[in-house]
């Protein structure tokens, strides 16, 4: 049996199969009905194609394990090394997000923007980012009416748990490339683009070269934070980017020394680091899979 095949087929959000480690893993940044209602699902699927299982204690899922205590206790065991040697390994986000195994440095706070939007005027909503979602979503819940259309699966995952109307999950990662997916199925309606003050892709202008009427209006912003105390970063650090802002605050405040270690977000991220940084680019565009990159790093 295909396992990744099989968990593709499910539609999942809020779980997503890791083949190295043969896990389903579960986004703890969500608790709610979706991730309850996705993993009976999956458990449901596996039961019915004889796959065996195990629940782990944060609600993810090995597939074909052996479930005998001594295959429980060697799972613990090495789980337990596993925390020990990743909390050591220097790993910085650079935001307040918590993430395991990785350090916190602050270097930029969201400020939501409010503003007075009539949506009866639209058909959809776009969305490449979180904070677009979660501003609109403080000051006007009529969106949730509307089909929003996000370019990540992270974005999803926000849209669901705040009962918006999920229509579409972008597969490009990049804004251009997400205009291009979506145009054929937007062609002919008015659409809304909520977004940060900066934008680095021309999908606005894409969508309306192919026949979509799209609006544009900035509703959060995106400002730079002095640490509260100087930091020293140590050798071989791993630091994590998940915006060409982030790179900016960071050499404000930071002299990059060679033994560093760049996580990138994503291609589009990558693009603005000076030449004298390498970045290593995530398998996907989350904090999540930035740390994860860094801790696969001198494994």
């Amino acid at each position: 049996m295909n396992i990744k095949k099989l968990i593709d087929s499910l539609d999942l959000i809020y779980y997503e199969y890791n083949p190295k480690t043969n896990i389903i893993k579960v986004d703890n940044s969500y608790s709610n009905f979706h991730t309850q209602r996705e993993f009976t699902k999956i458990t449901f699927y596996l039961s019915k194609k004889h796959i065996k299982f195990d629940v782990l204690g944060d609600k993810s899922i090995l597939v074909n394990s052996k479930n005998s205590i001594p295959c429980k206790i060697k799972r613990a065991y090495k789980s337990f090394v596993e925390d020990l040697k990743n909390k050591n390994k220097n790993i910085y986000v650079l935001s307040n997000k918590k993430v395991k195994w990785a350090k916190n440095i602050p270097l930029f706070e969201i400020k939501y923007i409010k503003k007075d939007i009539y949506l009866d005027n639209y058909d959809a909503l776009i969305f490449t980012s979180k904070s677009a979602i979660n501003s609109i979503n403080s000051f006007n819940k009529d969106w949730k009416k509307l089909p929003s259309y996000v370019i990540s699966y992270q974005s999803a995952k926000l849209v669901k748990s705040l009962n918006g109307n999920l229509k579409f999950i972008g597969k490009e990662k990049h804004g251009d490339k997400f205009a291009l997916e979506i145009a054929e199925e937007l062609k002919g309606k008015r659409v809304l683009y909520l977004r940060g003050e900066k934008v680095i892709s021309d999908l606005v202008n894409i969508l309306n070269s192919k026949g979509v009427t799209c609006e544009e209006i900035s509703i959060y912003e995106n400002n730079y934070k002095k640490p509260d105390k100087n930091i020293s970063l140590p050798k071989n650090s791993k630091i994590i980017f998940s915006s060409p802002s982030t790179i900016e605050y960071f050499l404000k405040n930071f002299k990059w020394k060679d033994t560093y270690h760049a996580i990138s977000i994503g291609n589009t991220t990558a693009k603005h680091f000076p030449d004298y940084i390498k970045p290593i680019i995530a398998d996907d565009t989350s904090i999540e899979a930035c740390v994860q990159k860094a801790v696969e790093i001198d494994s």
